[in-house]
């Protein structure tokens, strides 16, 4: 599970003159003895005037349920219910009406950037297949038991079908921006060296530092525990066993982070393969840092990974991923070059994404509702500001493909 931009695209009006004025420069054409061609120029301008009166006319009968309309894909309100119960008040903290609107109008932003884009992936045969959908969600729910799940989808207000409909819609977005806005993306040599050039002081390391992963392993039952394989020792006989069964595993060659992944019982660091980023030498010093730990850390070799450490309270196998020198780096340091190119790719990425969006919206028929009615009333919607949802506790969602930024709100998936 995933930016807000008040002054997006609206339907604009074709005219830049009142009707009286284009009907008074209709009559003086013919009274000044135009030719009846030259009378009927002005017909069509007139009469798009009056279609888009009878269009506004069109729209108030709208049910009132339709909060948005996209390219005559409507935009419920119990849809943005969920999505607000979920992520933008997920612990359903008592917020003022004011906020509350605020972040219904966000989440309708959201769910229109979602379905022009969805619109897009389909007519280019980007949509996500089954198969893809089934994957994703046995993904998600992999960490969970059937229980744990189905009450945390219950929390978020949502379904089975509810949170695959989404996972489609994420995975069919992001197959789209893959090819429409990644695959366009370029970072060559020069501009990386100009980066370093013009930031040496951020490769300056003023000590020596180390890229560390771990997996944990506590002899305790924890409600906490997150792993894809729900795996989670109670006692100390069984994380003695689970330390030799993983230790085997890696001296055959198993890959550390995938077995983080599934087995390493620290909710902070289980899904993203046990990485703890860079740790200065300094922070492995006691007593920030048991001696057990900074000796183990020392004695490693970039790539190598530890045997079970046995502390007092938890086991850790450690590997050492990288480690860095004091003093400056060079340009021509693989590390650097690869750090700079995924920033620099990164930048250029969510610089395409924001003009791509930019530009999907402008060619999309677009109505938020819920926006004019807050307008009408002044700010005074007390029924659309209370929620028609359960309270949501942090349902099972996916990840937004859109990143934030300041001109466009991200999509909601």
């Amino acid at each position: 599970m995933h930016h807000v931009h008040p002054h997006g695209p609206r339907e604009k009006s074709r005219l830049s003159k009142p009707l009286k004025n284009t009907l008074r420069l209709s009559s003086r054409v013919q009274t000044t003895g135009g030719s009846a061609n030259r009378a009927t120029m002005f017909l069509p301008v007139a009469a798009a005037f009056l279609s888009l009166l009878g269009g506004c006319k069109t729209q108030e009968h709208h049910a009132p349920d339709v909060w948005a309309v996209v390219n005559g894909t409507e935009i419920k309100r119990d849809e943005v219910e969920k999505y607000y119960s979920s992520r933008f008040n997920p612990e359903n903290q008592e917020t003022s009406p004011e906020e509350v609107l605020s972040g219904k109008i966000n989440v309708v932003e959201q769910l229109i950037n979602n379905e022009i884009l969805l619109e897009r992936a389909k007519k280019l045969n980007l949509e996500a297949s089954d198969g893809e959908v089934e994957d994703k969600f046995t993904e998600i729910k992999s960490p969970y038991t059937e229980e744990e799940f189905q009450k945390k989808l219950k929390d978020g207000g949502m379904t089975v079908d509810d949170l695959k409909r989404d996972l489609r819609r994420q995975l069919s977005i992001q197959k789209l921006l893959n090819r429409e806005v990644a695959a366009k993306v370029t970072v060559t040599d020069k501009d990386i060296d100009d980066f370093y050039n013009a930031n040496r002081s951020q490769f300056n390391n003023p000590e020596p530092r180390f890229l560390i992963s771990k997996i944990e392993i506590t002899p305790r039952k924890d409600p906490m525990v997150r792993n894809r394989k729900n795996d989670d020792a109670t006692n100390e006989a069984e994380a003695q066993r689970k330390a030799k069964m993983l230790e085997d595993k890696l001296d055959s060659g198993a890959d550390f982070a995938q077995l983080a992944m599934d087995y390493s019982e620290d909710p902070n660091t289980a899904a993203t393969g046990g990485d703890l980023g860079y740790i200065p030498e300094s922070a492995l010093n006691a007593p920030q840092t048991d001696p057990l730990l900074k000796r183990a850390v020392l004695s490693l070799k970039p790539g190598q990974v530890s045997p079970p450490i046995l502390l007092h309270d938890r086991i850790l196998i450690l590997k050492l991923v990288a480690r860095e020198a004091a003093g400056q780096r060079g340009v021509n340091d693989p590390q650097v070059r690869q750090m700079v190119r995924d920033t620099l790719h990164n930048r250029k990425e969510q610089l395409l994404r924001n003009a791509y969006l930019e530009v999907a919206r402008d060619e999309a028929h677009v109505t938020n509702y819920l926006a004019l009615q807050v307008i009408e009333t002044a700010g005074k919607l007390p029924d659309a500001a209370k929620s028609t949802q359960p309270e949501a506790s942090a349902p099972v969602l996916p990840t937004n493909p859109v990143t934030p930024t300041t001109s466009k709100p991200t999509t909601t998936q």
